[in-house]
């Protein structure tokens, strides 16, 4: 997901061009505003985190494109020269977009957004 902080500098245009040039394919995508509660539930495994209130906050804060990405071998643990986290977050808190961490988390966070009929 492109976040809110990458939303409100006008930077999801750009995020976009990157993962088109960087081989990857769009299942599905969209752009909205999480409430309160929608951001709780989507990072309801960090509940228990002192993060946690912040972290709901900010994600509440504006809107943000959602999407299903496919790439063989692709690596979100990694930001190196190039990528979007490099060129376009601020800060650890502020860095841009999320991506899943597992194959399990990117279907159950995928679901999170999409049924099954908005994914190609």
């Amino acid at each position: 997901m492109i976040k809110p902080d990458a939303t409100m500098k006008g930077s999801t245009g750009g995020i976009l061009q990157m993962i088109n040039e960087g081989g990857f394919r769009i299942v599905a995508m969209k752009m909205i505003h999480l409430t309160e509660k929608n951001a709780g539930a989507f990072y309801a495994v960090h509940k228990e985190r002192p993060f946690y209130g912040e972290l709901v906050s900010f994600m509440s804060s504006g809107p943000i494109t959602a999407a299903i990405l496919e790439k063989e071998n692709a690596n979100p643990a990694q930001a190196e020269e190039g990528t979007i986290r490099k060129k376009y977050a601020a800060s650890i808190g502020e860095n841009a977009v999320h991506g899943s961490d597992s194959d399990e988390n990117a279907q159950i966070e995928g679901d999170f957004f999409f049924s099954k009929l908005e994914q190609f």
